[in-house]
C-alpha cells in the first residue's frame, strides 16, 4: 500500500515543471519534500492529489490509479492542505473544519460528525475560535483550521503544501510535532513541502530533494542534506551537524 508517483511529468505555460518524478509514500512514513523555490514541490502535491493532470506518467493510490478514483473515495484516501484557504463563503472554524468530513456523510450521523470535529477542534487548540469566521483569523491562525480540517478527514494519506510558512517559531513546532504524532498514532503516510532543512530533518523519516522538477535524492537526512548536495541545489555552502540528537543546518556563505 502506498501512494505513489511513476515517470510523473508536468509542462505548463511552456514550462517543464516535473521531470520523471518516481517517488512513494508509504503508510506510517512522513516524508518532507524540499527543494529550492521553483523545484516543482507545489506541483509534484497537486498531481498526486490529483488538483493537476500530469503530462506524462502515473499516479497511483494502493495499486489504483488516481485518476480512476470517485471524488468521495479519493477524498477519503486524500487529504490535501493548501498554503492558503481560498474561498470561504463566510463559514465559521467549526464549518471549515468539518468540510473534512464531507467523503464520510453517508457513513456517520450528525452526532458523530459533531463528536469528532469538537474533538479536532480541542486538538488543536481551535475550540476558543470555533464560531469566528474563518476570514477574520491570523494568517497563521488559518493554516491551523486548514490542518485540523485536514486531520478530521481521516484519510489514508495527507499532503500538506507549506504548512507552516504562515506560523511563528512556536506553532511551526507544535504543528510539525502534531503531524508527526499522527503519523505515528494512526498510521497514515503524509507528505509536507517545507523550507526549513532542520526542521524536516528533525521530524521526517525521509527527505525527498528537489531541483528544477526533478528528484536530486531521497532517503535519510543525514545522506540527503550534505553540504555538497546543498550547495549543489541551493548554492549555499552549510554546516550540516547534530546537537543533542537535533539536527541542524546552518548556512555559512552564499556560492
Amino acid at each position: 500500500m502506498t501512494l505513489t508517483a511513476r515517470s510523473l511529468r508536468l509542462q505548463r505555460g511552456g514550462r517543464t515543471l516535473l521531470d520523471g518524478i518516481d517517488l512513494a509514500l508509504a503508510p506510517g512514513e512522513l516524508l518532507c519534500l524540499l527543494g529550492p523555490n521553483g523545484a516543482g514541490k507545489s506541483s509534484l502535491i497537486r498531481c498526486l492529489d490529483g488538483i493537476w493532470k500530469p503530462g506524462g506518467g502515473t499516479v497511483e493510490v494502493d495499486g489504483h490509479p488516481l485518476s480512476r478514483l470517485p471524488r468521495e473515495a479519493l477524498a477519503r484516501a486524500i487529504a490535501y492542505v493548501p498554503q492558503q484557504g481560498g474561498e470561504t463563503l463566510g463559514l465559521s472554524v467549526a464549518e471549515m473544519v468539518t468540510l473534512g468530513r464531507a467523503a464520510h456523510r453517508h457513513r456517520e450521523s450528525a452526532a458523530e460528525r459533531r463528536a469528532i470535529v469538537r474533538s479536532v477542534l480541542a486538538r488543536f487548540g481551535l475550540e476558543p475560535f470555533a464560531l469566528r469566521p474563518f476570514d477574520a483569523l491570523s494568517g497563521g491562525e488559518r493554516q491551523r483550521v486548514l490542518i485540523a480540517r485536514a486531520v478530521a478527514q481521516d484519510a489514508r494519506y495527507m499532503l500538506l503544501d507549506e504548512p507552516t510558512s504562515a506560523l511563528d517559531l512556536r506553532h511551526q513546532i507544535d504543528a510539525l510535532r502534531q503531524v508527526r504524532e499522527l503519523v505515528d498514532a494512526s498510521g497514515i503516510g503524509a507528505l509536507m513541502a517545507i523550507h526549513d532543512l532542520g526542521a524536516a530533518a528533525r521530524f521526517a523519516d525521509r527527505i525527498a530533494l528537489m531541483s528544477e522538477g526533478r528528484l536530486v535524492a531521497v532517503g535519510d537526512w543525514r545522506a540527503v542534506l550534505t553540504p555538497d548536495r546543498l550547495r549543489e541545489v541551493f548554492g549555499v555552502a552549510a554546516h550540516v551537524g547534530e546537537i543533542e540528537g537535533i539536527p541542524y543546518i546552518l548556512p555559512a556563505e552564499v556560492r
